[in-house]
């Protein structure tokens, strides 16, 4: 199955959730397991030969994303999510939305100082959001060897905000 063959799996929705926005829906892809198996396989050979030791999921279907490519990669799954949702000692971090502002928070003992670090989102929009996931994985000491997003929506130019740090994204809108 190629890339465009999946990308025909994603559903846009007008006006959701609120007017003037399209979101890109990704259940369709993810009900179809040959082609979520072959965006899994796709994102997840990237990495095969890149040591990974911790991939990272954001909240919330992150979690999905980065579960499946811990799977792959044999390597352990770490939740990265909203304020008061982890049971343990956590690290937060507070970032800007379009209106107002959000925190996302981490396990203190989520990541050991050196281990390398997938950090990996189902989308790709203005950056916010993964930025601060990425401080968060900083603030533990994680060596982050790429960011990954099933989707990127270019025009929202999120890479801007993540300079720092190497970007894949299989499928651009």
């Amino acid at each position: 199955m190629r890339v465009e063959d999946l990308k025909h799996r994603i559903r846009g929705i007008p006006d959701f959730p609120k007017p003037g926005i399209l979101f890109r829906d990704i259940t369709p892809l993810l009900s179809d397991g040959q082609a979520f198996r072959q965006a899994i396989d796709y994102i997840g050979g990237r990495y095969l030969d890149k040591h990974i030791d911790v991939v990272v999921g954001v909240e919330a279907r992150g979690f999905i994303m980065g579960a499946a490519l811990a799977y792959k990669l044999q390597a352990g799954n770490i939740l990265i999510r909203k304020s008061g949702k982890l049971p343990y000692k956590t690290h937060r971090t507070t970032y800007a939305l379009e209106y107002g502002t959000d925190s996302l928070e981490i396990h203190q003992d989520a990541i050991k100082s050196g281990q390398r670090v997938l950090v990996a989102d189902d989308l790709l929009a203005t950056g916010g959001t993964i930025s601060a996931a990425v401080d968060l994985v900083k603030q533990l000491g994680g060596e982050i060897v790429e960011l990954a997003f099933l989707i990127e929506l270019t025009a929202l130019k999120g890479r801007e905000k993540l300079k720092e740090h190497s970007v894949f994204s299989l499928i651009q809108y």
